[in-house]
């Protein structure tokens, strides 16, 4: 690996996007199913689950933009596309109103948060997130969720490609092998966000309100 990095660090990858003015929080396909090592779930995602709860009640008192994703098929199969062909116990296992696809009560949303469904890893392929974002004036997408190689990768790269900045809080996203999860955490690093630990997204956060968000975070404990 330091052989890597130091190519890496050669061909100028690895710089810091930081923080823009305006952050939102993205929570990515945290429901039932994915925290389920039964059905699609596994490794440290009800970890990244714990740590997402911290931030969730500090992106509230910030009263910052908050969208969840959930990830849905209808139960006749007329939403099925090229993934499943990939995925093909997913459609079988996330239809649509079955306990499966419903956010993990530890971060059950809000009024005035938005849940959007998807059938694609990225939260903004065939969504509406990107201009939900830009109508409340988000420069900055702080990316949590599952799992880390797929949704969250994917989510990542389009939150960029649509001219926002990607945050990943690094204990607040997870993945059902750790092996993968670590692997693009240091792409991302590298090509795509800032990744982060969770105290300095949290201190990034003090710094554009502050008094505020450590307030947020004694409240929550």
């Amino acid at each position: 690996m330091s052989g890597d990095i130091d190519i890496y660090e050669k061909q100028g990858l690895g710089a810091r996007m930081g923080f823009g003015k305006k952050p939102a929080l993205l929570i990515i396909d945290f429901i039932n199913g994915f925290n389920d090592p039964d059905a699609f779930g596994g490794g440290n995602i009800q970890e990244a689950i714990d740590h997402t709860e911290t931030l969730l009640a500090v992106a509230r008192h910030l009263d910052l933009p908050i969208a969840y994703t959930t990830h849905v098929y209808a139960e006749d199969g007329s939403e099925d596309g090229i993934f499943n062909l990939k995925m093909p116990r997913m459609r079988e296992g996330l239809t649509r109103g079955s306990d499966a696809t419903k956010i993990v009560d530890q971060l059950e949303p809000r009024p005035g948060e938005r849940v959007m469904e998807k059938r694609y890893p990225s939260g903004f392929f065939m969504s509406d997130l990107g201009s939900w974002l830009a109508m409340q004036q988000v420069d900055t997408a702080i990316v949590t969720g599952c799992t880390t190689s797929g949704c969250v990768r994917a989510t990542v790269v389009d939150a960029m490609g649509n001219g926002f900045r990607p945050i990943v809080p690094r204990e607040c996203v997870g993945d059902r092998a750790i092996g993968p999860h670590e692997a693009n955490l240091f792409d991302m690093d590298q090509k795509y966000a800032d990744v982060m630990s969770l105290d300095a997204v949290i201190a990034e956060l003090e710094v554009l309100y502050p008094g505020q968000a450590v307030q947020a975070v004694q409240a929550a404990d």
